[in-house]
């Protein structure tokens, strides 16, 4: 009824300016050159304009719209908070191999990329002639130790004098101290693998004369007991536990490793506030190397049963309060757009906790929700 009154007024304005028109043009009203008439006819015109306009806008604004949206039904799930921090890969077993013994390198048993086991001769040094010593040494604690036997069975026979078997037995001991000594010198010329691994680089030659030096030998790495090292900021002291898992994110490979938290540093810097921990990373495929750059997404808060939203539909409005459009009434595939005004949780991973506005069950709008207002009809 509304609609139809409105028509018959824009009606009725059209032909009362087609009957003005009639009685006095546009045309002839310029050519008089009357100025107030002139003046006249272009306010009144412009007030038919006017009146047009309202109407059409009163014709637009009651006209029913409907809006096309994408909504989804929520469900209870769990929600993970993300501590997310960089880190870099290490390994305990990644060291230099060193000399013990200064001298000429005379036997090189390996070479780049060969794997070794732990205690296996890696190579020798010249001994600089310690087997020579260590034969004397040998044959002056045979004549000793035959020295003191001899002197123990003629005391046994109360045969001489007790200082005389003392002194033989002192004599023989110290020959063996010596024989044993000149042994541990001579076994710091044969270099031997710390632990098993593969020889990453050699940087000597057989023949060469060496001796301890930052360079060394070569460098021998195990790549079956990975970590990541990092610092985490000082307010996570209790959130974190031995055993935690992690998420660990690899850009160079585009691979994500699940890790655990295996030490949390006693002490805190006191230049960044943080401290320190490590995540042991498997490394099944061998992939993983030192000084590698990780990425780690440490949990540091979970939710059961929790009600959560894509991020990007949540809005605010002028009075800053958070909300989000559901879906009122639903029928089916029609329904009635709600505005709801949520309290805002904790955010990860492009979704947002929603702690009290929404119910479990609710259904959200996700897609257009930018172009819809409170009560407006949706198809979705």
């Amino acid at each position: 009824m509304k609609k139809a009154l409105l028509i018959t007024t824009l009606s009725i304005l059209l032909t009362a300016c087609g009957s003005s028109d009639k009685n006095q043009s546009v045309d002839s009203i310029i050519a008089s050159k009357d100025i107030k008439a002139i003046t006249a006819k272009k306010t009144e015109l412009q007030s038919q304009l006017t009146q047009i306009d309202e109407a059409l806008a009163a014709l637009d604004v009651n006209k029913e719209v409907v809006a096309l949206v994408t909504a989804v039904k929520l469900k209870d799930t769990t929600f993970n908070h993300y501590l997310e921090i960089q880190g870099s890969i290490n390994t305990n077993e990644n060291v230099l191999v060193q000399p013990e013994f200064p001298g000429n390198l005379v036997a090189l048993n390996v070479k780049a990329g060969q794997k070794v086991s732990k205690g296996q001769v890696l190579g020798r040094t010249d001994d600089g002639g310690m087997s020579q010593q260590l034969a004397s040494a040998e044959n002056q604690y045979a004549l000793a130790k035959t020295t003191f036997e001899r002197q123990k069975n003629l005391w046994s026979q109360k045969i001489g004098s007790e200082i005389q078997y003392l002194q033989a037995q002192t004599q023989m001991i110290s020959a063996q101290k010596g024989v044993a000594q000149i042994k541990a010198q001579i076994a710091k010329t044969v270099i031997k693998a710390p632990f098993s691994g593969t020889i990453d680089e050699v940087y000597v030659e057989k023949g060469e004369v060496v001796s301890a030096s930052p360079k060394g030998l070569m460098r021998i790495v195990n790549l079956g007991n990975m970590y990541v090292s990092t610092s985490i900021p000082e307010t996570y002291i209790g959130k974190l536990k031995i055993g935690t898992e992690v998420d660990v994110y690899l850009t160079s490979l585009d691979k994500t490793y699940k890790g655990k938290v295996r030490q949390i540093g006693n002490f805190i810097n006191p230049n960044n506030r943080s401290f320190g921990i490590e995540v042991s990373v498997p490394n099944p495929d061998n992939l993983l190397r030192p000084n590698q750059v990780a990425k780690l997404k440490v949990i540091d808060y979970v939710s059961k049963n929790a009600v959560v939203v894509p991020s990007n539909v949540i809005q605010q409005d002028a009075q800053k309060n958070n909300f989000v459009y559901t879906v009122a009434n639903s029928n089916g595939k029609t329904g009635i757009a709600k505005k709801s005004i949520v309290q805002l949780g904790k955010s990860s991973d492009n979704v947002t906790e929603i702690l009290s506005g929404l119910d479990s069950d609710a259904i959200i709008v996700t897609e257009g929700a930018n172009t819809i207002s409170d009560g407006m009809k949706l198809n979705f």
